[in-house]
């Protein structure tokens, strides 16, 4: 069970940070946001975005991002992996692109052996500003204040990646406390 995972490599590694690396994925800017998660206290240690040239082939583009991915894993050494599902109202050939790239993040994630966890839009606003339909803008201004940040990390792929990580060390804290079992589940009646 992956939420065990995480709670035994907490355990394991005696209370010290667990290392979430979030990602807001795309094709010509992938952001990143890498942070250390003790519990009690939320650290950002790197943050950016991978860029890739306009006028480049598609494919070049999704080698660069490969690379780039591969080289940011070999450095963070995260021990997790939070993702934004895709999500698109019109522009069809906008998402095939970005699943295409999404599918070269998750490929290095999972070259590197990093679990990888997927949160919608909604989830990642509703754990960062405590609600679900809330501006950009305003999840922006809360990670910046839960990461102690001095200002808004740009481009705004960078802030949503952290709001990603953020969002996966709520949820899995989550997970923690649910992984001990009621009496009722104890018992056999859930």
């Amino acid at each position: 069970m992956v939420s065990y995972y995480l709670y035994a490599l907490f355990a394991k590694k005696g209370g010290i940070a667990v290392r979430i690396l979030g990602i807001d994925p795309g094709y010509a800017i992938v952001g990143f946001g890498a942070l250390d998660d003790t519990r009690s206290t939320l650290t950002a240690l790197r943050y950016g975005a991978i860029t890739t040239k306009a006028h480049t082939t598609f494919e070049d583009r999704l080698a660069e991002i490969y690379e780039d991915m591969t080289e940011l894993l070999r450095m963070v050494q995260p021990d997790a992996m939070a993702i934004e599902t895709l999500f698109y109202t019109t522009n069809q050939k906008t998402v095939i692109a970005v699943a295409e790239a999404r599918g070269v993040l998750l490929l290095c994630a999972r070259q590197a052996g990093v679990p990888v966890f997927e949160y919608t839009p909604l989830q990642v606003k509703q754990s960062v500003s405590g609600y679900g339909r809330a501006p950009k803008k305003q999840v922006q201004e809360m990670t910046r204040r839960i990461l102690k940040l001095p200002a808004v990390p740009k481009p705004d792929d960078t802030a949503d990646a952290l709001a990603m990580a953020i969002c996966h060390a709520y949820s899995y804290r989550s997970r923690q406390y649910g992984i001990a079992k009621t009496k009722r589940q104890q018992m056999g009646y859930e």
